[in-house]
């Protein structure tokens, strides 16, 4: 079985700590963790996409619905409910609040489209719309080192549905196949195939080796509307669900333009794919595309004939 070697640095988590943006990234971009509980505007965000979810479920209750009806009729109604959800100028307009109250730059922070998760129980969805993910760091998908991952759920939950942080590979490279990821063909065909993914999730996708150690391990508990936030290039993985409930979150990422064009960022220990996710980032303050010169900045590879550079409405049922 594959084990870290190396004793990791990573190991302090700030609870409701209050500190400038700018150190926060450097701490964040260090392998430590942030945890906050909820704000007025962190709840007004989980409010919102509560009552999304649950007039697409009504009259059934959306953390037990996976046991009153089909895998297929589930998908069927959070299939669409993702995009509408994701898209909605209400929720951009929540998150832009929710942060800015959190210190983040509007000005100096871009902000890319947020995802709608449903962790389903005792393996009820685990393809496509429900897909849980293995041990992994976000930017073997071409995430940018500089990208910080804000996580927040929406309903109670427990540590059987929570997400598992790794923090002993923060310095260890792992085996994970990304070089064979194109971020641009993901967009192309693995997002839209991802409605029709029910029993068995077959897109090719970055992962470990099935021998690598979980351990150690630790999971983060936050009420809804509370917010976990990592670095993109923190080893973490979605738990098996076996709580008897859904886990519903909602997750979005930030990059700052001082960092990227300075390259302030997480260490790049074992990511090598092609493309870049940096196109789906806007501007908080006006809603301005992330600079053409940045960009290149951080592209690499070939773009595929036909290939979507920027994940969309239509890319956003994954």
């Amino acid at each position: 079985m594959s084990k870290p070697k190396a004793q990791f640095t990573n190991n302090a988590l700030y609870v409701d700590v209050q500190v400038p943006d700018e150190i926060r990234r450097r701490r964040l971009y260090e392998g430590q963790l942030f945890v906050y509980t909820p704000t007025p505007e962190t709840c007004a965000v989980r409010d919102f996409a509560a009552e999304m979810i649950q007039e697409a479920f009504a009259p059934l209750d959306p953390v037990t619905a996976q046991f009153e009806i089909p895998v297929e009729r589930f998908v069927e109604i959070f299939a669409p409910l993702k995009p509408k959800f994701i898209h909605h100028p209400k929720t951009k307009q929540l998150l832009r609040e929710a942060l800015i109250a959190l210190g983040v730059d509007p000005e100096d922070t871009y902000l890319d489209v947020p995802r709608l998760r449903g962790v389903t129980s005792d393996a009820y969805l685990t393809a496509g719309v429900g897909y849980a993910h293995p041990m992994h760091r976000d930017t073997w998908w071409s995430a940018p080192f500089a990208q910080l991952n804000w996580w927040m759920p929406i309903y109670s939950f427990e540590s059987e549905s929570s997400m598992a942080f790794h923090p002993a590979y923060w310095p260890e490279p792992v085996e994970n196949h990304s070089e064979e990821f194109n971020y641009y063909e993901w967009n192309t065909v693995g997002r839209a195939q991802a409605a029709i993914q029910i029993h068995k999730d077959t897109r090719k996708q970055p992962h470990p080796p099935d021998d690598i150690d979980a351990d150690p391990q630790f999971r983060i508990v936050v009420p809804p509307g509370g917010l976990i936030v990592f670095s993109a290039a923190q080893m973490h993985s979605t738990v098996p669900n076996t709580s008897g409930r859904s886990r519903f979150s909602i997750d979005f990422r930030t990059v700052s333009m001082s960092d990227l064009r300075s390259g302030a960022a997480a260490p790049n220990m074992d990511s090598k794919p092609q493309g870049t996710s940096l196109r789906d980032f806007r501007r908080m303050s006006d809603a301005a595309p992330m600079p053409d010169d940045v960009v290149t900045k951080y592209d690499s590879g070939t773009i595929p004939e036909g290939a979507v550079l920027v994940f969309t409405a239509d890319a956003a049922k994954s």
